[in-house]
């Protein structure tokens, strides 16, 4: 029985112009959760990767509007938080969509932690925003109180900057091979993982923002899964987009792939980082054969 990593962009939980309302949500949901039981009823095992940014958004924008009144909390808590507050959604709606299908399956959300390495560029770089936006004083204040870095946005504001670094390691990761080997669903990797480091034998959480696609190609290779499906809100991965001679790849080589990242053709914020993951869960697995599939989320994205 093969294993599919489905990993769920943004849209598949909030679309566009929607409030973020816990219906508008639970709806994109749904829908989302009709194609992955599809691929449970084709015979798959079902691994479920999912992007936080809206949601971990919030929650930053909660901590603001309350600061005064109960602590802040870091940013890997408010991943986790995200990783919980999805994957009830999700775990809620796949367990439904199966329970109409007639399949007797255990749906689990788990929480997981991504190591990550301190000595990473991007920790020297930090380039990530995160959470609202606040007058040039209060951000001064940041950087010189807390050492945090800030940056003015577009005319909108200060925001704060973060780290996006590598994925290295999913610390849970038998844990969730242990439970898709027993024909559970597994919720996972959620927002691109809890960021920690290794502190000797310890944990420790990072302030930072693994992105989603690189640890959902890292959680495919190290459960060794078959095929890696990134959800998207577009038909096709195309060269020269948005001009007169866009062209729609129905296939790429892992060749052609390198060649169009280095030219430059793939966008570092939007196309470029699942071209990456793509390219990492092919070139990083001991068998002969794996599938990649960029996908258009209109299977995924809470809309037919």
């Amino acid at each position: 029985m093969k294993t599919v990593v489905v990993a769920l962009g943004g849209n598949a939980i909030l679309q566009p112009k929607q409030k973020g309302t816990i219906e508008e949500q639970m709806a994109n949901v749904s829908y989302s959760a009709q194609q992955i039981v599809k691929l449970i009823q084709a015979g798959y095992r079902v691994v479920v990767a999912h992007g936080n940014g809206p949601q971990v958004g919030n929650i930053l924008l909660q901590n603001a509007a309350a600061r005064d009144q109960v602590p802040a909390m870091p940013l890997d808590v408010c991943g986790a938080e995200s990783q919980g507050l999805i994957g009830y959604m999700i775990q809620q709606c796949i367990g439904n969509e199966l329970q109409k299908a007639g399949l007797d399956k255990q749906v689990v959300t788990l929480l997981t932690q991504v190591v990550v390495d301190r000595d990473d560029p991007a920790f020297r770089n930090p380039t990530k925003p995160v959470g609202a936006f606040y007058s040039q004083e209060e951000a001064e204040k940041n950087m010189r109180e807390k050492g945090e870095t800030w940056i003015e946005d577009s005319g909108r504001g200060w925001r704060k900057v973060v780290p996006s670094p590598m994925p290295k390691e999913i610390k849970e990761i038998e844990t969730i091979r242990t439970l898709v080997e027993n024909g559970v669903v597994v919720i996972a990797a959620g927002g691109g993982g809890i960021p920690v480091e290794k502190k000797g034998e310890l944990l420790a959480g990072v302030e930072a923002v693994i992105d989603k696609d690189l640890a959902s190609s890292l959680l495919a290779k190290q459960l060794g899964a078959d095929i890696l499906v990134i959800a998207t809100d577009v038909s096709h991965v195309a060269i020269n987009w948005g001009t007169p001679d866009q062209k729609n790849l129905e296939r790429l080589t892992v060749d052609e792939a390198k060649r169009y990242l280095e030219e430059g053709q793939f966008g570092k914020g939007s196309m470029g980082p699942k071209v990456q993951a793509a390219l990492s869960f092919v070139e990083g697995g001991v068998f002969l054969l794996r599938d990649i599939v960029v996908a258009d989320a209109a299977g995924f994205a809470g809309r037919p």
